[in-house]
């Protein structure tokens, strides 16, 4: 939903959440159990084969957060939900609470993909995709604001109220 304020515009994004890893949660919680079965291979088994145990729980955990970082990498960009603040250059995006301030560079460039925003630097580098759009001239609209244009018809449908 677009609401406009005095220096841009308010858009509640409709979209889900990112999707956490299912198969990252899986492994966390293969994880554990090893972790208790290395615990226990500690006061049962003898020394050598206890190490053992330890050394493949060291190895797993290792892999995870390795696996995570990587996840975590991925996702950072991805605005799907929340809501979007957004002013000539600048975006807030509030996301149950978090509050995170992004500001345009002069290299930036702002393409619409679908009904998708994606924001690239000077080298294309992707910096954000922003999504969960009501429609397309929502997208429009958070793009022209964000290029410091004037909102035209074609932007977005504006309806005035004597609230």
């Amino acid at each position: 939903m677009l609401k406009l304020t005095d220096d841009g515009a308010k858009i509640t994004l409709q979209g889900q959440s990112p999707a956490a890893d299912n198969g990252l949660f899986w492994f966390g919680s293969a994880l554990l159990v090893g972790a208790v079965a290395v615990a226990l291979a500690m006061s049962l088994l003898p020394e050598r084969l206890a190490i053992g145990a330890l050394a493949l729980l060291i190895v797993g955990s290792f892999i995870f957060n390795r696996q995570r970082l990587k996840h975590k990498q991925a996702m950072s960009g991805i605005i799907s939900s929340g809501v979007l603040w957004v002013r000539d250059g600048e975006l807030v995006h509030d996301n149950q609470g978090k509050r995170e301030h992004i500001h345009l560079t002069d290299g930036d460039k702002i393409t619409l993909i679908g009904e998708q925003l994606q924001i690239v630097d000077c080298d294309d580098i992707r910096k954000y995709l922003i999504g969960g759009f009501d429609n397309i001239q929502e997208a429009n609209a958070a793009k022209a604001i964000l290029q410091g244009q004037p909102l035209t018809k074609r932007h977005a449908n504006i309806k005035m109220s004597n609230d």
